[in-house]
């Protein structure tokens, strides 16, 4: 379809009670950039019920304008109603650019809009800009198992369209809220909706697990040596108000649930402290945590290559480590 608009819209993924999920708003500030050199508005789109507080979250985060669906269909997620909203959406206002999060809901979301509308889709994005001469969206993923980055364009399609993994960017700071609302009188009929949600089941197999809102994070690699090596990972974790995560080569060998597993094929992460136990830092593992603010690396072996990245490092084994680091922090919070 042709753009009747040089604006870029931000998908804002909300939840059941009306908020939204931090990755819409994250992307307010690359879409910021991207739509002044497209030379259009940025615009969040918030599809969902009594969705105040994510109409105020786009509103203060820098957002020109707010496209809003609201409906009791639009409560919980589900692939037919959202689909065929957001679809909609963008025949009706035919935008340049659509960002969406890439998250369990956005990875089922993007690709049948964009198979709708007739447009390509770059997926799993974790590096975006735009060509200013064009108004060609640069997206850039993870190619070959995470061996080389790949940067795709999409020239002759509109919608350009792509999901962007959660934590690679952050939120701007609140500014006022100025963007003009429009509400969009849309729904989906329940004949359409060929699902329902009847009961969502939180913390199993340790899907509960918010990697990607946390802001410590201890993680056990390899150097954990098993399953059981994670018993003082987690303690870590406990004592610093964190959550535990895992390597891949952690998770591929089942020592622990794959909602653990930071990485470019696990979680992109962005906390304030990170802590690799055990950890050698290969590349697919450090793309993941780049947004940390502070890398603290433990590691018997001084050549690994988290000490390359990590602003602070220990070189000795974790199991030596760890439980001096747990006794200390203990003491300090006596």
């Amino acid at each position: 379809m042709e753009a009747k608009t040089k604006d870029l819209w931000v998908v804002v993924e909300t939840t059941p009670d009306g908020g939204c999920k931090n990755v819409g708003i994250e992307l307010l500030t690359p879409g910021r950039m991207m739509a002044d050199k497209q030379g259009g508005k940025l615009v969040a789109v918030v599809i969902g019920c009594n969705a105040t507080k994510a109409i105020e979250e786009a509103n203060t985060h820098g957002a020109d304008q707010i496209i809003v669906v609201d409906g009791p269909e639009y409560k919980e997620y589900n692939t037919d109603a959202y689909a065929i909203a957001l679809t909609h959406l963008v025949e009706k206002y035919a935008p340049t650019s659509v960002l969406i999060g890439a998250t369990n809901n956005g990875r089922d979301l993007a690709p049948r809009v964009s198979c709708r509308v007739k447009t390509g889709l770059t997926a799993d994005c974790t590096s975006l800009d735009v060509d200013a001469e064009t108004g060609n969206v640069m997206w850039t993923r993870p190619a070959f198992g995470g061996n080389l980055m790949a940067t795709i364009i999409c020239p002759d399609q509109r919608p350009q369209m792509g999901t962007v993994r959660p934590s690679v960017f952050k939120k701007c700071e609140p500014t006022e809220a100025k963007a003009e609302i429009i509400n969009e009188d849309f729904h989906v009929a329940a004949d359409q909706i060929r699902t329902q949600v009847l009961e969502v089941i939180k913390d199993m197999e340790g899907e509960g697990v918010d990697l990607e809102g946390a802001e410590i994070i201890v993680s056990g690699g390899r150097g954990v040596g098993g399953p059981e090596g994670f018993g003082i990972i987690k303690e870590a974790a406990d004592a610093l108000g964190g959550v535990v995560g895992a390597s891949r080569a952690a998770v591929d060998a089942g020592w622990i649930a794959h909602a653990h597993q930071v990485g470019q094929t696990g979680k992109t992460v962005a906390p304030k402290i990170y802590v690799a136990c055990g950890i050698s830092g290969a590349i697919q593992h450090a793309a993941g945590i780049g947004g940390a603010d502070c890398i603290i690396a433990i590691n018997k072996d001084p050549d690994a290559p988290i000490f390359d990245i990590a602003d602070y490092g220990v070189v000795g084994n974790l199991f030596e480590v760890l439980p001096v680091l747990i006794e200390e922090i203990k003491k300090a919070r006596a």
